[in-house]
């Protein structure tokens, strides 16, 4: 039982399953301190905040889509979630555990507000949950399937990649799918270990017909998780599950969109480019101070926002102003997006391809960079922040080629 209760959706299903004596005594045991405990909105502030490998920067707060209230990531999501429930009569909501709040507490309160028909639990079978998806999203209604950690998704792969991305082609154009958006909490964490924390965005970057998008704030993750649903495509949705509660700014009370494939630059420079997204995005807010302050080297820092399919006008333009480009992603290097971004801006100009200097940092949350090979990361999870990019890394990296 104490394998069993490990983890976090372990200690929801001995809950659900009713044994809520173990659960409170295990809860009480501090298993769970600060992955379930809830946060009134009221109860949280806005500021920077310290996490682990680097500090949260809230953005300035939105000013042209009405009153606006503090939360943090995860009541972004849940505002998000409220405000398509209400809109969209045809929206159901559906995954593990998702019926009482889930893991993160994302769906707190909607199953009371919208009923039981509308936010539901699933049986704990990814490729039953996005194939149930696929299914409702082609009768028209809008299908927003949960995965409990984006490291669980691989049993849905043939799901997404065979049926969600080519129903369109294959029926030329006649049905589609484009109505399902799939959630899944995404990257480390601090202490997840081999399976809580990896991300998994690359593998779908290689699927035309689906989008990914990765948000790095409250403001962010509400506005693109609304536009991930109205698109006429399918979704996935990785939320930075370790900015659920660090990351609090001022979010818009009503809906509204942030669009897809257009990347954000949030700081000018002209220098060095560095590229991010998600929890990295701060990372490199940090590296491009340090920069600054340490070096005298001005950084345009660029948050990509969409993997699939991503903004190469916008990212391109900055290097061919900078002249040299940095991206940082916990996700292991091999194959990793960030090779994707480097081969497509050399090829968009391939005489100025040759003056450009490239360095991809990526030492891996679930993998290190150990002597030129990968390994896998050991189970011990508090070894997480001394294997993923952090700001000093990425400085001492960025001085070999901006000084």
């Amino acid at each position: 039982m104490a394998a069993f209760a490990a983890t976090a959706g372990g200690l929801l299903r001995l809950r659900a399953a009713g044994s809520e004596g173990q659960w409170r005594r295990l809860r009480g045991a501090g298993l769970l301190r600060g992955l379930l405990q809830p946060e009134s909105a009221t109860g949280v502030a806005a500021q920077r905040r310290r996490v682990a490998h680097f500090t949260f920067q809230p953005d300035p707060e939105p000013r042209e889509y009405g009153q606006t209230q503090k939360m943090n990531l995860f009541q972004a999501i849940t505002s998000a979630l409220d405000n398509s429930l209400a809109k969209d009569p045809t929206a159901v909501i559906f995954g593990e555990d998702v019926a009482f709040g889930g893991v993160f507490r994302c769906t707190v309160g909607l199953r009371d507000k919208y009923g039981k028909d509308r936010v539901f639990n699933t049986p704990l079978c990814e490729q039953g949950i996005v194939g149930f998806g696929i299914g409702i999203a082609v009768t028209g209604a809008t299908a927003i399937a949960e995965i409990q950690f984006a490291d669980y998704i691989f049993p849905a792969f043939d799901q997404i990649v065979n049926e969600a991305a080519k129903y369109r082609y294959r029926s030329g154009d006649l049905f589609n799918c484009g109505s399902l958006t799939i959630r899944a909490p995404w990257g480390c964490v601090g202490h997840g270990a081999l399976y809580h924390s990896q991300s998994p965005e690359a593998f779908f970057a290689h699927c035309p017909g689906i989008k990914v998008v990765v948000p790095r704030s409250p403001f962010q993750a509400k506005g693109l998780l609304l536009s991930c649903i109205e698109d006429k495509n399918p979704c996935i949705f990785f939320e930075p599950k370790i900015l659920y509660r660090a990351a609090v700014e001022q979010v818009p009370v009503e809906p509204y969109n942030v669009p897809l494939s257009q990347a954000e630059v949030i700081q000018e420079g002209s220098d060095v480019t560095l590229v991010a997204w998600g929890t990295q995005v701060h990372v490199i807010r940090e590296v491009a101070a340090m920069a600054q302050e340490k070096l005298g080297v001005s950084c345009e820092v660029i948050d990509l926002r969409t993997i699939l399919p991503w903004d190469v006008d916008t990212v391109c333009k900055s290097v061919i102003k900078t002249g040299r480009l940095l991206i940082s992603h916990e996700a292991p290097l091999t194959g990793g997006f960030a090779s994707e971004i480097s081969s497509t801006v050399q090829d968009r100009d391939r005489t100025f391809a040759l003056q450009l200097c490239f360095t991809v940092i990526s030492l891996a949350h679930s993998v290190i960079v150990l002597e030129g090979e990968e390994t896998l990361q050991i189970p011990f999870g508090n070894s997480e922040v001394t294997e993923i990019p952090t700001a000093e890394v990425s400085h001492t990296n960025l001085i070999r080629f901006a000084t």
